[in-house]
């Protein structure tokens, strides 16, 4: 992960990804694995190093926002995320990088086609909802880093405001990230390679995460909706064509 090429490009794509954290509460993971997947296709090791810098950022982010988190629909959610979580792992672990590789491109696709057509279907999820959107959700985020859009759709579906997602997403990323990052340890899945590039990566992605905050006044929900979606588009696309060659 070290080419020249991979040197500029890496910081590059974490600065999009995180300052769009910055910016709407989610999306960090859903830019920064597709697009750096690109440059490394292993996802066991694309995966570690982000999960690190959400960690980091996801702290941040739900320590300002933190008057805002919707308490209510977001207890429920836990206890299933961590059996999502690990049966994500285990997918990680034993699927080819392949497989992935194709389900995180039509992810990618499915959720930036949305986005762009005026954002996620709003519907109505009973409390009970928690359960399989948990289940579903960990086990997509752990596999193939594909969790905040689930999150969003649920907390939106319950009723949340734009405000209280902003706020309960990073939240949920900070306590999904930490289990993942002890599961991926109990795998062994993190490496030397793999500390220090979250280290030299992590310190690019506060700083766009800082620049998110400072452009979220200035910038309207649905410019930020259509960003995103457009990004998730071009970067499912590419996996695929990558999956396939």
């Amino acid at each position: 992960m070290f080419d020249l090429h991979i040197l500029i490009l890496a910081p590059l794509i974490v600065v999009i990804a995180y300052t769009i954290f910055g910016l709407s509460g989610f999306g960090s993971t859903l830019i920064a694995v597709p697009l750096l997947a690109l440059l490394h296709p292993d996802l066991k090791f694309v995966m570690p190093v982000v999960i690190v810098m959400d960690c980091i950022t996801a702290m941040s982010m739900g320590m300002r926002l933190r008057a805002d988190v919707n308490r209510y629909d977001l207890l429920p959610l836990l206890p299933f995320l961590v059996i999502g979580l690990a049966f994500g792992v285990f997918l990680l672990v034993n699927l080819p990088a392949t497989v992935l590789l194709i389900v995180l491109g039509i992810f990618a696709m499915f959720y930036g086609a949305t986005y762009m057509r005026g954002g996620p279907p709003r519907f109505r999820f009973a409390r009970w909802a928690a359960a399989p959107v948990g289940l579903f959700a960990g086990t997509t985020s752990a596999s193939i880093g594909v969790g905040g859009p689930l999150y969003v759709m649920y907390l939106a579906s319950r009723g949340s405001t734009p405000e209280q997602i902003r706020a309960t997403t990073p939240v949920i990323f900070v306590f999904t990230t930490i289990v993942r990052i002890a599961m991926f340890t109990a795998a062994g899945l993190f490496t030397r390679d793999i500390l220090i590039s979250a280290a030299v990566l992590l310190p690019v992605a506060l700083g766009a995460l800082h620049l998110g905050h400072r452009l979220h006044v200035g910038l309207s929900k649905e410019t930020t909706i259509r960003l995103i979606g457009g990004l998730l588009v071009l970067s499912g696309v590419s996996l695929l064509f990558r999956a396939a060659g």
